[in-house]
């Protein structure tokens, strides 16, 4: 395989092992926060979360592809003495046990929490109420140490000599704005074709929103932040990464990306009818999906490729893995009831701002 398809592989692998990581994480916090609104569409993040032993399968296969993509594994590398520093990091069965780690420690989560739905539905009672706020607990420890690990193995090495401590943190919020527009599209489209209709109050269009608002703005203060650091810093070991995403054909991409994630979702969601109409909704999501997905290219790509190579072969490989994670969602969905049974806050959020 190509460079480019290699590249491709990683962005689109990067980008769905996002969204099932997403859907975790939206379950853990409003289980630890008590929140009461989201019951009635708690099956879309959990049938998300149920996608991620599916996830991991592709990203896994980016391993094969590791000579093209990471130039710290081709011989020679680490005769250079910034990057024989890192050696005891940057090695290929370290590397490969970390990824078998934290795609299977994903994928554990994911099943538990989807068992203790279910059987939440089935016993009724506390005590599985109890033990998913436990799980929830114990997988934000878990997720925040595996994937800013998981940021600096799969992304930030590409480029081996740079390093930027926000990257984690730039990263996370870009994997919570997919998950929140991912989840609200699939809301949207439950309640607009009948499923959720009736359930879904306006309410919750407005609450979904507004998260969408407000994190497009916490992943521009992130973006802003990388940026102008390592801007005003001006060291030879961090600057050539954005001179390499600033200059040529690079630098349309790189204005677009802010543009999808945050110009768009701020100009047309500022306003409060905008998060109340399932349309607009429904158009600011993809958006963002899009977004995203350049987002992690713009990322990844300048590391390996000499300029942006967009076209048919990134559109294929991005709509076959869309239509597995369809196929697969719908079936997760098709398990369970869509309104989930016995969830001591349903009622709650059946009035919802009724």
């Amino acid at each position: 395989m190509s460079e480019r398809a290699w590249i491709d592989l990683l962005v689109t692998a990067f980008f769905f092992v996002s969204l099932p990581l997403a859907g975790l994480f939206f379950i853990a916090v409003h289980r630890l926060a008590n929140a009461g609104w989201w019951s009635a569409i708690r099956r879309v993040p959990e049938a998300l979360a149920g996608l991620m032993p599916v996830a991991a399968l592709p990203m896994l296969a980016v391993y094969l592809g590791r000579r093209s993509l990471y130039s710290w594994t081709r011989p020679g590398a680490m005769d250079d003495p910034a990057l024989a520093a890192k050696s005891a990091y940057l090695n290929e069965p370290f590397f490969l046990g970390r990824m078998l780690l934290f795609l299977g420690l994903w994928s554990l989560f994911a099943v538990l929490v989807r068992r203790a739905s279910l059987a939440e539905d089935r016993e009724g009672g506390l005590a599985q109420h109890r033990r998913l706020a436990r799980l929830s607990a114990l997988f934000i420890v878990v997720f925040a140490v595996t994937f800013s690990f998981a940021s600096f193995d799969w992304l930030m090495s590409l480029d081996p000599a740079w390093a930027s401590t926000l990257f984690a943190v730039h990263t996370f919020a870009g994997l919570f704005l997919e998950g929140l527009a991912a989840i609200t599209l699939c809301v949207v489209l439950l309640r607009e074709r009948g499923p959720l209709a009736g359930i879904v109050r306006e309410g919750h269009l407005h609450d979904l929103g507004k998260l969408l608002l407000a994190f497009s703005t916490f992943w521009a203060y992130t973006w802003v932040c990388q940026y102008l650091l390592i801007w005003y810093g001006n060291l030879s070991e961090e600057i050539p990464y954005y001179l390499a995403r600033t200059n040529g054909a690079w630098l349309p991409w790189f204005v677009l990306d802010p543009v999808l994630n945050w110009g768009v979702p701020f100009v047309v969601l500022l306003a409060r009818a905008p998060k109340r109409r399932p349309r607009v909704l429904l158009w600011v999501s993809a958006t963002v999906l899009a977004g995203r997905w350049l987002d992690l290219y713009v990322i990844a790509a300048p590391a390996v490729l000499a300029g942006p190579r967009l076209g048919i072969p990134e559109l294929l490989g991005a709509a076959g893995c869309a239509a597995l994670f369809f196929l697969a969602a719908t079936r997760s969905l098709a398990r369970a009831p869509l309104l989930a049974q016995n969830d001591p806050f349903l009622a709650e959020s059946l009035r919802h701002h009724g």
